[in-house]
């Protein structure tokens, strides 16, 4: 399968986060997922990158040029596609993906679970995004949606939605469940 992993490119988080890119990766690497990612250094994109790949995963990455001059491209990727901007990225990883995995991070991360979300909303997908909450780092969000539903900004019975897993066993699990057609 091919998974497309959005986190944090921050190298200065809490080891404890960094661990869990270094297992996600190993586990895609086990299971002989592919792994569709940034392309870039840093943070939990090098650590579950470097993992995956140690553990024999094929691993594709989508970069755009700002990130490349600023020399954080990574040296890891099987295949590396060259995009000029982030929204095309967002769109390549989409693409190229089954299905999609938020891990922690910040406003690139978010923006990225956004638009997968709200693509699949309006039907240019329909691939399932899981948003690991790990010690309840997406709490916020998670409150931020009932709200949103709670005012009828959000339908009850929503078409797409994040799926949200608190645990990296109950993301392989939920993982495991996936069918691709």
């Amino acid at each position: 399968m091919k998974i497309a992993v959005y986190c944090s490119a921050k190298d200065s988080i809490p080891e404890e986060y960094l661990a869990l890119g270094d297992a996600l990766g190993a586990w895609l690497g086990e299971q002989g997922h592919t792994l569709v990612y940034g392309g870039a250094t840093g943070g939990l994109m090098t650590r579950t990158s470097n993992a995956a790949k140690a553990a024999g995963a094929y691993v594709v990455g989508v970069i755009p040029p700002r990130i490349k001059a600023a020399g954080r491209k990574a040296d890891n990727c099987d295949e590396l596609y060259m995009v000029q901007n982030m929204s095309e990225r967002k769109q390549i990883m989409r693409d190229l993906s089954d299905l999609i995995v938020c891990l922690p991070g910040s406003y690139g991360t978010l923006d990225e679970m956004m638009d997968a979300t709200s693509s699949a909303i309006v039907g240019e997908h329909r691939k399932p995004t899981f948003v690991l909450n790990y010690k309840g780092f997406y709490e916020p969000l998670k409150q931020q949606i009932e709200l949103m539903r709670s005012l009828r900004f959000i339908p009850e019975q929503e078409a797409f939605k994040p799926i949200f897993v608190d645990s990296l066993d109950d993301l392989k699990e939920a993982i495991a469940q996936v069918k691709i057609k």
